[in-house]
């Protein structure tokens, strides 16, 4: 039986990729960020091990005593913690550091993924085992944008597109072509709550991958909090990069937005 490794930070997607995982055959063999991962993968796995942020040389040693050779990193790690708890900077971490150009996202998580191969361990693609939940382009759910929708949803997605290579934030809420927030170390929750409260109403939200997105981490994602955060926030229409944003727990989040009018679509390249 083949072995995956799972690096488990918080939320619902660490889970649908373990059970993916035992649906696929796989013995699943995961690290749990402390405070971040949930508590139920020590039921779900067949080998489990807590680990600070950090703590590079003891997730290392653990994959390499459960035979793991493929791993994949999964749920986000709120970055806020970096300032505030729960880091424990090993000497394999500080390593890692000290050969990167910047701490970018992109560049933080892509040293990570070269340490885990000097290990003889391989990062996959993040969503391999959920292309399922990752929708096309074009309408999904029974609501159809509007006119002025599309033409804020083209707005959004250029400035999105813009943010997000700039590695700062993947999501842009706006209105009548203007930005009201946009993402930036608080997360994606907070910027539509920020947004929605600046536009009272009626406002688009549109979340991107990055140019050249790896998908073995950072993937945009969005679930059924997103979603009461976009009904909270009145919004209009929730636009996404087709292909490459996973929703977990997808046909709930298109029955609750179709029953609230929230308009779904998905963008490939330009609108």
């Amino acid at each position: 039986m083949k072995t995956m490794g799972i690096i488990a930070g918080n939320g619902r997607f660490p889970i649908l990729v373990a059970e993916e995982a035992k649906r696929a055959g796989y013995r699943v063999v995961v690290a749990a960020v402390e405070q971040e991962a949930d508590p139920c993968f020590e039921k779900i796995a067949d080998a489990c091990c807590r680990v600070k942020v950090g703590e590079l040389k003891k997730l290392s040693d653990f994959f390499r005593s459960e035979g793991v050779h493929e791993a994949i990193m999964t749920g986000k790690i709120e970055k806020v913690r970096f300032f505030k708890e729960n880091v424990r900077l090993d000497l394999d971490m500080m390593k890692v550091l000290l050969k990167l150009r910047d701490h970018k996202d992109d560049s933080l998580l892509g040293g990570i993924a070269d340490y885990f191969f000097t290990k003889g361990v391989t990062l996959l693609d993040s969503t391999c085992l959920l292309k399922h939940c990752m929708p096309g382009p074009g309408v999904l759910g029974k609501r159809k944008p509007s006119r002025n929708a599309m033409e804020n949803i083209a707005f959004g997605f250029e400035m999105a597109k813009k943010l997000s290579g700039a590695d700062i934030g993947q999501t842009v809420v706006v209105k009548k072509k203007a930005v009201l927030a946009a993402e930036a170390i608080e997360g994606t929750d907070e910027t539509i709550r920020r947004g929605g409260a600046l536009g009272r109403g009626k406002v688009f939200v549109v979340k991107v991958a990055k140019p050249g997105q790896d998908m073995r981490f950072d993937v945009p994602a969005v679930g059924l909090t997103t979603l009461q955060n976009l009904i909270e926030a009145k919004a209009e229409a929730f636009a996404f990069e087709a292909h490459k944003t996973l929703f977990i727990g997808m046909d709930l989040f298109v029955e609750k937005a179709n029953r609230a009018g929230i308009a779904l679509y998905g963008v490939e390249g330009k609108v």
